[in-house]
């Protein structure tokens, strides 16, 4: 038996199939970013923010931390308060915006050139990501408890939930917080579980295009959620017996909630114009949340004052009550009722008693430590309290995600690529920013400028909310005025001298914190209390160190010494430092 191969299907004629193309080689890996691509302006303005951000930070070195919510020192003369007043209302708050708006363009810099040379960015993104944290955390306990660099990288992992985030791995991560919360009755997994809760609802907003009810799915949530929030608010008031607290942030945060699902619901297009929209929205929404409930706060009455001022009203429960009852039962009835809430006012009060009495005794704590402790009781101090900021970022990144999709918005849109081109926007930004940021500024001193803490009609909520909202203009007409100084005269570009100490910003802002940690604290040359005025001058003489050294520095090499080693870890590979 013989057998015989196949027969060739391919007729004689034919030529033999050309073999499968090879793959295409895989996009080469990212690479930091050259010096000559660099946008200037971006440094520039990073350096600036440098100086506010330090002028800001330095009170908080030979003061206790605890202390922060109660605005300028009471008892300041002269130079002191004139020091303490131009930097509470000129410079606070408007300096950490303009750093997280330039955060915010780093981060879409880094996204547009990925996009553009086809290369890995997610991946790359959350190694620089988690390269910020380390350091964010070990500046937090090493050196100073008033770090923001470990809540960029909680706010910057909270910003690739929304911009990448999916919904089976974010719902469980938010299952696994909660559990664990409930497991070991630790709030913080709450506030983690709350931040990424509100990431995944702000990614409805910006990528999801499903309208249930022809209404934009982000948009018929929060309608849901004002709904419900307003009908709790209006069972809180309406109840006899529902809790006293909550009535002051359900009745605020209900309306503005619906008011939000309006605006989300009108502004949802185009997708281009989402993260300006966005990014404006947040801060303005808790920027105004905070002046309506000092609002609240200041011209009402006292929530735990209520049921005693509406004893009178009450006292007509037990009488129609006597119509169906015995006469001893409707008394002893009216009797429990009122003892029920005076014992609930009186909770209330003890809880809030018990807060205040516990600030005061952890501000006496700092203040001792950092005054007379020694290196190691600093450090234990900070370590102790780490977990509870960590947990709080979660929570707080909300308002950062808003400030990093306006810098992005300001990338994408190629504002501050080609400033240039966009100075009569910068202009406006300019003429009508700063007068409103700083007027409304300035209208809340008129409020209150000092905080009692327990002091509820003190004006201070609503001061506070106000200076919020002028924060966010100012920033842009600061960012805006630098940008025209670079455009402008020979004189006002020299401002393009910061450049460099923008460069390394990382590195100047850990070694600002090194330094007045260094001078301050008790266990090195104790200078705490230093007063206002002579912490201007401090600032100005270390600044200008900075400057001259970073310009030296970045003549010799690519980078600074821990933006190197940050690179290195982003990209697993150290880059050429000399240039």
């Amino acid at each position: 038996m013989t057998t015989s191969l196949p027969a060739d299907p391919t007729p004689a004629s034919a030529e033999p199939p050309a073999p499968p193309a090879p793959p295409p080689p895989p996009p080469p890996p990212m690479t930091p970013l050259p010096a000559a691509q660099r946008i200037e302006a971006l440094d520039v303005v990073r350096g600036f923010a440098l100086l506010g951000i330090f002028l800001m930070n330095i009170e908080w070195f030979s003061r206790p931390f605890t202390s922060f919510g109660e605005g300028m020192p009471r008892g300041l003369t002269g130079l002191n308060w004139l020091a303490s007043w131009f930097i509470a209302y000129f410079v606070q708050g408007k300096f950490w915006t303009i750093f997280s708006l330039v955060f915010g363009m780093g981060f879409a810099v880094m996204l547009l050139r990925a996009e553009q040379t086809g290369r890995e960015f997610k991946r790359v993104y959350l190694r620089r990501v988690l390269a910020l944290g380390v350091f964010g955390a070990a500046h937090f306990i090493f050196l100073w408890d008033g770090d923001i660099l470990f809540t960029y990288a909680v706010s910057a992992l909270m910003l690739m939930v929304v911009l990448y985030g999916r919904p089976k791995p974010l719902l469980l991560a938010i299952a696994v917080a909660v559990g664990l919360g409930a497991a070991l009755d630790a709030e913080g997994f709450f506030g983690v579980a709350a931040g990424l809760a509100l990431a995944g609802l702000l990614a409805l907003f910006m990528r999801s295009e499903k309208k249930p009810l022809r209404v934009p799915l982000f948009a018929f949530l929060l309608l849901l959620l004002g709904l419900g929030l307003s009908a709790g608010a209006a069972a809180l008031w309406v109840l006899p017996d529902a809790p006293l607290e909550p009535r002051l942030p359900l009745t605020v945060f209900g309306p503005l909630t619906l008011l939000m699902a309006g605006l989300a619901w009108r502004y949802h297009q185009p997708p281009a114009q989402r993260a300006l929209r966005m990014g404006a929205t947040l801060y303005l929404f808790a920027a105004t949340a905070m002046t309506l409930m000092g609002a609240v706060q200041y011209f009402g009455p006292d929530p735990l004052a209520l049921p005693a001022a509406s004893a009178a009203s009450a006292a007509s429960a037990p009488a129609v009550a006597a119509k169906a009852l015995p006469p001893a039962s409707a008394a002893s009835g009216a009797e429990k009722k009122k003892k029920t809430r005076e014992e609930r006012v009186a909770e209330a009060k003890a809880e809030r008693e018990k807060r205040l009495k516990e600030q005061a005794e952890e501000k006496a704590l700092e203040i001792k430590t950092f005054t007379t402790g020694s290196y190691g009781d600093a450090v234990d101090y900070r370590a102790r309290r780490f977990l509870e900021k960590a947990a709080g970022d979660f929570g707080a990144s909300v308002l950062f995600i808003g400030m990093f999709l306006l810098g992005a918005w300001f990338v994408r849109s190629g504002v501050m690529e080609r400033t240039q081109d966009h100075l009569p926007l910068f202009r406006r930004l300019a003429l009508w920013g700063l007068p409103l940021g700083i007027g409304l500024g300035l209208a809340s001193s008129l409020i209150a400028m000092h905080h009692t803490p327990g002091d509820r009609h003190d004006g201070w909520v609503m001061a506070q909310g106000l200076h919020m909202l002028g924060n966010l203009p100012a920033c842009l007409g600061y960012v805006s005025l630098v940008v025209l100084m670079l455009h402008g005269g020979p004189l006002v570009s020299r401002i393009r001298l910061l450049a460099p100490m923008g460069r390394m910003a990382l590195t100047n802002y850990l070694t600002q914190s090194l330094i007045c940690a260094l001078y301050f604290h008790g266990y090195a040359f104790g200078q705490w209390g230093m007063p206002r005025a002579w912490q201007v001058v401090f600032v100005l003489v270390v600044f200008a160190a900075q400057l001259a050294f970073s310009h030296w520095w970045m003549a010799r090499f690519r980078y600074g010494p821990v933006e190197w080693i940050w690179r290195g870890f982003t990209y697993r590979e150290l880059p050429r430092l000399r240039v």
